[in-house]
Formats: structure tokens, sequence, C-alpha cells
């Protein structure tokens, strides 16, 4: 069992970052994961990256009267060359960012050696590793070097912060803050040493050009909507709005035309409902979404590969133990 289905951390906050309901999940059907891909997704070509021996960590989601909630951070990124997987994986009783070749032709590495890592990502030029870490009653920021050592620099301190992320210049860390009962978007200025506030929201994620963030905001209903924000002017526009449903994680492709997502789905067949997590991808203004994956297992945390050909992501698919692996599907929607 991994971390994200583990009581171990009590604190409140981590019942806050993790951004879940107070309720034990309920799922009225059985769901045969063992099924690789279903019809609607002829031609995603996926690809099991890792296996049940990698310990990947599979993120929280909960279901119960029809809603569902899940965790929103990332706990997977792609190396700078291409090569490379890093993720989360839960191993003695603890949880830790390792790197394994996407190719087989390397062994797995430690990369972090600390308590409970809550997620992370590469910087630009790919020599450094920003996460953040559950410890004791706050979550803090650090950022460590990708390729040696366990030797960490911490960044943030007495707060809720999580959900790290370069700039593309790498002169700011973004990432959200828990304040009060709000989620703000704060980030590090790595020239200057200093934090500043910038708006109200979670999941920040640079555009290709650095001039914008995108990032997530609940609405009146409770369902998460996409905004994007101009760092120089501050205004700032929702760009993806359902009534129906939630959209979380957003992050642009590589040729900034695509916003990758989680999104909330509903399975429907005689006698069966059941609410879904899916991964889905809109322009960069919000219009023409797509629904890639239509599994009923839940399908999360997803990343661009770094030339935008592939999407990679966590699944219980293929497992009729329902164990979480990283996959990897085709894009075709650029071309």
């Amino acid at each position: 069992m991994d971390y994200f289905r583990r009581n171990t951390p009590t604190s409140r906050q981590l019942i806050f970052v993790l951004l879940l309901l107070a309720f034990n999940s309920v799922q009225a059907q059985t769901v045969d994961y063992s099924v690789v891909a279903v019809s609607e997704e002829a031609g995603l070509n996926l690809t099991k990256v890792t296996n049940d021996g990698d310990c990947v960590c599979m993120p929280e989601v909960i279901r119960k009267r029809g809603n569902i909630e899940w965790l929103t951070n990332r706990i997977i990124d792609i190396s700078i060359d291409n090569k490379k997987l890093a993720f989360l994986s839960f191993r003695n009783n603890s949880t830790n960012i390792f790197i394994k070749d996407i190719f087989g032709a390397g062994g797995t590495v430690q990369r972090t050696n600390r308590q409970f890592v809550l997620d992370f990502s590469y910087s630009p030029d790919g020599k450094n590793i920003c996460f953040s870490e559950v410890s004791g009653d706050y979550n803090r920021i650090f950022v460590t070097d990708a390729e040696k050592g366990y030797i960490c620099r911490q960044i943030t301190d007495n707060d809720y912060d999580y959900a790290p992320v370069y700039a593309p210049d790498m002169s700011q860390i973004y990432f959200s803050r828990l304040e009060s009962l709000w989620m703000s978007i704060w980030s590090y200025n790595t020239r200057g040493n200093y934090l500043s506030n910038i708006s109200r929201g979670m999941n920040p994620r640079p555009t290709t050009d650095g001039q914008s963030l995108i990032c997530v905001r609940p609405n009146a209903n409770g369902r998460n909507e996409v905004w994007k924000i101009n760092c120089e002017t501050g205004a700032e526009e929702c760009i993806l709005s359902d009534p129906y449903r939630s959209y979380t994680t957003p992050s642009v492709s590589p040729d900034g035309q695509w916003i990758l997502l989680v999104g909330s789905s509903t399975i429907t067949e005689e006698d069966f409902v059941y609410q879904n997590t899916d991964i889905y991808v809109c322009r960069a203004d919000g219009s023409q979404i797509y629904q890639l994956t239509h599994h009923a297992a839940d399908d999360i945390s997803p990343v661009w590969s770094r030339d935008g050909r592939h999407i990679y992501f966590i699944s219980q698919r293929g497992s009729a133990t329902a164990s979480a692996n990283v996959w990897r599907m085709d894009f075709y929607l650029n071309k």
C-alpha cells in the first residue's frame, strides 16, 4: 500500500493540502482494472513504463454520493533529455523521488532521502528538482540536485506549501500555499531570495513563454475551473469551466498549443454509473476540449514528454490487483 492511501501523517495541513473530503472512499460498483484499454482509446498506443516492484504512489481518489475528489499534485516528471522518468515511490515507510530509465537501459536511482515527499518537478535546465515535503505540522519547499546525492536547500518554512514549479527562465519558483481556507499562489525569487503573493488558486504552471500562469480555482458550485494570470499586468481570465466537470493539474504543451488536464467524467452503462478521473487536453485558450482516456481506472497526474509527442500518467489499468503504474500514450492532435 502506498503513501497516499495510508494514514501515516496526521497533521491537519496534510488533510487540507491533499485537497480531499473528510469521508471514506465508497465505490458502488466493482471495476475490472485488468483491461489495458477500452474501445474509445484506440490509437493511443498505451505502454506501461513502470512495474509493480517500483511501488509507484497512487494519488487518492474519493467517491461518494455522485461526487469525486482527487489529489491534484504532480508526482511524476520527465527528464530534460526525454530518457528518464521521475516518480514518487513508497518504500520503507517513506515516500521519495526515484528516477528510472524509460527504455530500460539502466537501474532505478533514489534521488531524495526524506520522510514524506508530496510532489515535485524538474527545473527547465534539468539540473535541479524542486519538491515539497510534509514535516511535522507543515509543508516545506526544497530544492535538490537532479543528479547528485541527497543534499537539499530549504526555501520555505512553517507554512503549508506544495506543488512547486520553476518559471521557464528559472527566476521564480511558483507554488501553492494554504492560507486559512483559501489556496493561494506564491513565488520564490531565486535571484533575490524573497517571496511574493500572486493570486488565489492552486496547481500553478507557467506558459512556455513565461508571460502567464495557468492555475485552478473552485467556483461557487465546487467545480474546479482553469484560469490564466498574466504575470506582468495581473490580468486574470477563466479559460475553462464546465457545469458538470472539474479540471485540475493543468500544464502547457512544449509547443504552447495545448493544455493537459485531469478531469472528472461519468461512465454510464446499463445499471452502472461510475464517477471517474480521466485525461483531457484543450487548446491553450480553453477551446476544443478532448477526452483522451475512458478507462474505469483512475487516470491521473499527467505530464508531457519533452517533445510533446507523448503523455505520461498514473493508472491502475492493466492490473487485476489495481496496482498503480506509470503509463505512456501517444499524442496525435498536434500533428
